[in-house]
Protein backbone atom coordinates (compact mmCIF):
# COMPACT_ATOMS: atom_id res chain seq x y z
CA UNK A 1 0.00 0.00 0.00
CA UNK A 2 1.33 3.44 -0.95
CA UNK A 3 2.18 5.70 2.01
CA UNK A 4 0.26 8.95 2.51
CA UNK A 5 2.54 11.71 1.19
CA UNK A 6 2.42 15.31 2.43
CA UNK A 7 4.45 18.05 0.81
CA UNK A 8 5.18 20.62 3.54
CA UNK A 9 6.62 23.95 2.39
CA UNK A 10 7.45 27.41 3.76
CA UNK A 11 7.14 30.34 1.37
CA UNK A 12 7.22 34.11 1.06
CA UNK A 13 4.06 35.80 -0.27
CA UNK A 14 5.61 35.88 -3.73
CA UNK A 15 6.33 32.15 -3.65
CA UNK A 16 10.04 31.95 -2.83
CA UNK A 17 11.31 29.07 -0.74
CA UNK A 18 14.94 29.87 0.10
CA UNK A 19 15.46 31.80 3.33
CA UNK A 20 18.98 33.18 2.83
CA UNK A 21 18.90 36.96 3.04
CA UNK A 22 15.97 37.00 5.46
CA UNK A 23 16.51 38.61 8.88
CA UNK A 24 17.85 36.05 11.33
CA UNK A 25 15.12 36.52 14.02
CA UNK A 26 12.38 36.31 11.37
CA UNK A 27 13.92 33.20 9.82
CA UNK A 28 14.35 31.53 13.22
CA UNK A 29 10.74 32.17 14.26
CA UNK A 30 9.44 31.02 10.89
CA UNK A 31 11.54 27.87 11.03
CA UNK A 32 10.29 26.98 14.50
CA UNK A 33 6.68 27.45 13.41
CA UNK A 34 7.28 25.40 10.27
CA UNK A 35 8.64 22.48 12.32
CA UNK A 36 5.83 22.76 14.87
CA UNK A 37 3.23 22.48 12.11
CA UNK A 38 5.12 19.59 10.51
CA UNK A 39 4.91 17.57 13.73
CA UNK A 40 1.10 17.64 13.57
CA UNK A 41 1.31 15.21 10.64
CA UNK A 42 2.77 12.41 12.81
CA UNK A 43 5.01 11.20 9.97
CA UNK A 44 7.42 8.28 10.15
CA UNK A 45 9.72 9.49 7.38
CA UNK A 46 10.83 12.89 6.05
CA UNK A 47 12.32 13.43 2.60
CA UNK A 48 14.72 16.08 1.33
CA UNK A 49 16.96 16.50 -1.69
CA UNK A 50 20.74 16.53 -1.81
CA UNK A 51 21.22 20.28 -1.30
CA UNK A 52 19.03 20.42 1.79
CA UNK A 53 20.58 17.27 3.24
CA UNK A 54 24.12 18.63 2.73
CA UNK A 55 23.17 21.55 4.97
CA UNK A 56 21.91 19.12 7.61
CA UNK A 57 24.84 16.68 7.35
CA UNK A 58 27.55 19.40 7.72
CA UNK A 59 30.09 17.15 6.01
CA UNK A 60 32.70 18.33 3.51
CA UNK A 61 33.65 15.06 1.83
CA UNK A 62 33.85 11.33 2.43
CA UNK A 63 37.01 9.14 2.38
CA UNK A 64 37.88 7.47 -0.91
CA UNK A 65 39.40 4.05 -1.44
CA UNK A 66 37.17 2.20 1.03
CA UNK A 67 35.79 -0.19 -1.60
CA UNK A 68 38.26 -3.02 -2.25
CA UNK A 69 35.90 -4.81 -4.67
CA UNK A 70 32.73 -3.99 -6.63
CA UNK A 71 29.71 -3.67 -4.34
CA UNK A 72 26.48 -5.38 -5.48
CA UNK A 73 23.64 -3.00 -6.32
CA UNK A 74 21.37 -4.42 -3.64
CA UNK A 75 19.68 -2.55 -0.77
CA UNK A 76 21.48 -2.13 2.54
CA UNK A 77 19.33 -1.49 5.60
CA UNK A 78 21.29 -0.96 8.79
CA UNK A 79 18.11 -0.33 10.80
CA UNK A 80 14.54 -1.36 10.06
CA UNK A 81 12.82 -0.41 13.30
CA UNK A 82 13.58 3.31 13.62
CA UNK A 83 10.85 5.54 14.97
CA UNK A 84 11.55 7.97 12.13
CA UNK A 85 13.63 7.99 8.93
CA UNK A 86 15.53 10.86 7.24
CA UNK A 87 15.37 10.01 3.54
CA UNK A 88 17.88 11.70 1.23
CA UNK A 89 17.22 11.81 -2.52
CA UNK A 90 20.88 11.74 -3.56
CA UNK A 91 21.16 10.01 -6.92
CA UNK A 92 24.93 10.37 -7.43
CA UNK A 93 25.98 9.96 -3.79
CA UNK A 94 27.25 13.40 -2.77
CA UNK A 95 26.12 13.95 0.83
CA UNK A 96 29.01 13.38 3.28
CA UNK A 97 27.15 12.10 6.31
CA UNK A 98 29.06 12.16 9.60
CA UNK A 99 26.78 9.61 11.23
CA UNK A 100 23.65 7.61 10.49
CA UNK A 101 21.45 10.07 12.40
CA UNK A 102 19.93 13.35 11.21
CA UNK A 103 17.64 15.31 13.52
CA UNK A 104 16.96 12.21 15.63
CA UNK A 105 16.08 10.17 12.54
CA UNK A 106 17.89 7.20 10.96
CA UNK A 107 19.39 8.21 7.61
CA UNK A 108 18.35 6.38 4.44
CA UNK A 109 20.11 7.42 1.21
CA UNK A 110 18.27 6.92 -2.07
CA UNK A 111 20.87 6.57 -4.81
CA UNK A 112 21.07 5.29 -8.38
CA UNK A 113 23.04 2.29 -9.57
CA UNK A 114 25.50 4.75 -11.13
CA UNK A 115 26.78 5.72 -7.66
CA UNK A 116 30.42 4.94 -6.85
CA UNK A 117 31.45 1.83 -4.92
CA UNK A 118 33.45 4.06 -2.58
CA UNK A 119 30.33 5.95 -1.59
CA UNK A 120 28.41 2.75 -0.85
CA UNK A 121 31.34 1.43 1.18
CA UNK A 122 31.41 4.69 3.11
CA UNK A 123 27.69 4.52 3.91
CA UNK A 124 28.10 0.96 5.14
CA UNK A 125 31.07 1.98 7.31
CA UNK A 126 28.89 4.43 9.26
CA UNK A 127 25.73 2.29 9.02
CA UNK A 128 23.72 4.64 6.84
CA UNK A 129 21.00 2.66 5.09
CA UNK A 130 20.62 2.94 1.33
CA UNK A 131 18.67 1.56 -1.58
CA UNK A 132 18.53 2.15 -5.31
CA UNK A 133 15.82 4.28 -6.87
CA UNK A 134 16.80 3.49 -10.47
CA UNK A 135 19.73 2.80 -12.77
CA UNK A 136 20.68 6.37 -13.69
CA UNK A 137 17.61 8.39 -12.62
CA UNK A 138 15.43 8.27 -9.52
CA UNK A 139 11.96 6.78 -9.94
CA UNK A 140 10.04 8.43 -7.09
CA UNK A 141 7.09 6.05 -7.30
CA UNK A 142 9.52 3.18 -6.81
CA UNK A 143 11.14 5.03 -3.91
CA UNK A 144 7.85 5.57 -2.07
CA UNK A 145 6.82 1.96 -2.54
CA UNK A 146 10.21 0.63 -1.40
CA UNK A 147 9.99 2.71 1.79
CA UNK A 148 6.61 1.17 2.53
CA UNK A 149 7.60 -2.40 1.65
CA UNK A 150 11.02 -2.45 3.31
CA UNK A 151 10.66 -0.07 6.25
CA UNK A 152 6.91 -0.02 6.82
CA UNK A 153 6.52 3.73 6.36
CA UNK A 154 2.90 4.92 6.25
CA UNK A 155 3.14 8.72 6.35
CA UNK A 156 5.91 10.57 4.51
CA UNK A 157 6.53 14.30 4.55
CA UNK A 158 8.45 15.92 1.68
CA UNK A 159 10.26 19.04 2.90
CA UNK A 160 12.19 20.18 -0.15
CA UNK A 161 14.06 21.64 -1.78
CA UNK A 162 11.86 23.06 -4.52
CA UNK A 163 13.02 20.61 -7.21
CA UNK A 164 12.33 17.57 -5.04
CA UNK A 165 8.92 18.92 -4.01
CA UNK A 166 8.10 19.76 -7.62
CA UNK A 167 9.18 16.30 -8.76
CA UNK A 168 6.91 14.57 -6.25
CA UNK A 169 3.96 16.72 -7.33
CA UNK A 170 4.72 16.18 -11.00
CA UNK A 171 4.85 12.42 -10.45
CA UNK A 172 1.35 12.47 -8.94
CA UNK A 173 2.55 11.06 -5.62
CA UNK A 174 1.46 13.84 -3.25
CA UNK A 175 -1.81 13.41 -1.37
CA UNK A 176 -1.69 16.71 0.51
CA UNK A 177 0.04 20.08 0.13
CA UNK A 178 0.86 22.09 3.24
CA UNK A 179 2.22 25.61 2.76
CA UNK A 180 3.11 28.13 5.45
CA UNK A 181 2.85 31.55 3.75
CA UNK A 182 5.03 34.06 5.59
CA UNK A 183 4.36 37.81 5.79
CA UNK A 184 7.17 39.04 3.57
CA UNK A 185 7.88 39.63 -0.10
CA UNK A 186 11.24 38.27 -1.20
CA UNK A 187 11.33 39.84 -4.65
CA UNK A 188 14.48 38.16 -5.95
CA UNK A 189 13.90 36.80 -9.41
CA UNK A 190 16.75 34.31 -9.18
CA UNK A 191 15.29 32.53 -6.15
CA UNK A 192 13.31 29.37 -6.91
CA UNK A 193 9.60 29.03 -6.35
CA UNK A 194 8.31 26.60 -3.71
CA UNK A 195 7.81 24.01 -6.45
CA UNK A 196 10.21 23.79 -9.37
CA UNK A 197 9.60 21.43 -12.32
CA UNK A 198 11.91 21.31 -15.31
CA UNK A 199 10.06 22.26 -18.51
CA UNK A 200 10.98 19.01 -20.25
CA UNK A 201 9.57 16.97 -17.33
CA UNK A 202 6.41 19.00 -16.70
CA UNK A 203 3.23 17.05 -17.40
CA UNK A 204 0.19 19.13 -16.42
CA UNK A 205 -1.07 21.51 -13.70
CA UNK A 206 -2.02 19.95 -10.37
CA UNK A 207 -5.51 21.03 -9.32
CA UNK A 208 -6.18 20.97 -5.58
CA UNK A 209 -9.02 21.45 -3.10
CA UNK A 210 -8.57 23.74 -0.09
CA UNK A 211 -8.90 21.73 3.13
CA UNK A 212 -8.10 24.43 5.69
CA UNK A 213 -6.65 27.91 6.18
CA UNK A 214 -5.38 29.06 9.56
CA UNK A 215 -3.85 32.40 10.55
CA UNK A 216 -0.74 31.88 12.68
CA UNK A 217 0.90 34.08 15.31
CA UNK A 218 3.11 36.62 13.59
CA UNK A 219 0.91 36.99 10.52
CA UNK A 220 1.66 33.79 8.64
CA UNK A 221 -1.11 31.73 7.05
CA UNK A 222 -1.09 27.92 7.02
CA UNK A 223 -2.83 26.51 3.97
CA UNK A 224 -3.61 22.83 3.48
CA UNK A 225 -4.81 21.38 0.18
CA UNK A 226 -5.90 17.89 -0.80
CA UNK A 227 -5.73 16.30 -4.21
Amino acid sequence: MKPYVICHMMSSIDGHALTDGWDRPFKKTAGELYEKLAETFAFDGWICGRTTMEEIAHGDDYPKGLATAPIPRTPYFAKRDAARYAIAIDGHGKVAWKSNQALDSHVVAVVTEAVSDDYLAYLQSIQVSYFFGGKTDIDLAQVVQTLADELGTRRLIVEGGPHVSGSFVNAGLVDEISVLILPLIDGRGDHPASFEIARERWTQPSYLTLASAEVQDGGGVWLRYKR
